[in-house]
């Protein structure tokens, strides 16, 4: 049976701040740090979750950490970042390390006293050669976010865990979700920051395509806005080149 997926966009980050995405893989702000416990605190489904994904940002991470340290200090609940789930654009805010310097920096970006796991519990597998380059699957442009917010849908459904937590990004959540309702163009997504939202796969679902629905939702999803290209610019260029 497919996966429920609680998708999770980040808490505030130093981006998020004044616009300020000329920060490089941006950290969470104090204020962020503070929504991630407000969740922790609120979300009814810990005691169900067997897995916990992440992207491969830091502010994603941070978020995935403090939100859900009462499931990842669980020994069988393994916590993997997945580069398929970056954001979408190519700005500085957007671009995350190099394993290697990530692997050196988890230590220090996610301990806390407040954390009952460690970061060896992190596992960055995925994060192949040229995760963070901007190229390929990881272009920012229409046709490449919409080739990787497919496969990633595919992997998800293909998953055996009955229960998935994935931390991501504002606009790269519509993609993934093929969902537009309630799109801000002025912030570029629906979603606000540490907001969390049930997912489940539709019964089409299959080996060569997966689509989601959001449970308790509407059941009418909005498309894709004409002229979204250029009020969310910054984000993604839709003209191949």
């Amino acid at each position: 049976m497919a996966p429920i997926l609680y998708l999770v966009r980040h808490a505030e980050g130093e981006h998020n701040v004044n616009d300020s995405h000329h920060i490089r893989d941006a950290l969470l702000t104090d204020k962020g740090k503070e929504q991630c416990l407000q969740l922790r605190d609120s979300f009814p489904y810990h005691n169900d979750i067997s897995l916990v994904l992440a992207s491969p940002l830091r502010r994603t991470i941070q978020t995935a950490s403090y939100a859900f340290a009462p499931v990842l200090k669980k020994s069988n609940v393994p916590f993997l970042l997945v580069p398929q789930a970056q954001e979408i654009s190519a700005l500085a805010c957007d671009v995350g390390q190099e394993r290697s310097v990530l692997e050196e920096e988890l230590p220090n970006l996610i301990t806390n006293k407040l954390l009952d796991f460690y970061s060896v519990k992190v596992d960055t597998t995925l994060l192949e050669d040229g995760w963070n380059s901007k190229k390929g699957i990881y272009l920012p442009r229409l046709h490449a976010v919409q080739e990787r917010a497919a496969a990633l849908r595919l992997w998800l459904w293909q998953r055996p865990e009955s229960h998935i937590i994935l931390v991501t990004h504002g606009a790269f959540l519509h993609y993934l979700t093929e969902d537009w309702t309630s799109y801000d163009p002025n912030r570029g997504t629906a979603y606000r920051n540490c907001e969390f939202r049930r997912f489940a796969f539709s019964e089409a679902s299959n080996d060569q395509e997966a689509h989601l629905f959001e449970v308790g939702g509407t059941g009418v999803k909005q498309s894709r806005p004409l002229g979204i290209e250029t009020t969310v610019l910054k984000e993604i260029v839709a003209v191949d080149t």
